[in-house]
């Protein structure tokens, strides 16, 4: 498959360096996107626990917090 590139307007193929630079890049953001997913999970479960350690509800923290 011929990756396509806009460049300075006018619509072309990729060269093959262009192209092996874009698949680099792919892997890359996708690797930061499944570790700020993981990060995100992470916060998620330490802040159930902690919640759970100190025995209050989200809407009771909520309330705390207004």
């Amino acid at each position: 498959m011929t990756l396509k590139i806009n460049d300075n307007g006018i619509n072309r193929e990729m060269t093959a360096e262009e192209e092996t630079a874009h698949k680099a890049w792919q892997k890359i953001a996708q690797a930061e996107e499944k570790a700020q997913t993981q990060i995100a999970a992470e916060r998620q479960a330490l802040k159930e626990a902690t919640l759970a350690k100190l025995g209050l509800t989200a809407d009771e923290v909520a309330a705390l917090l207004s």
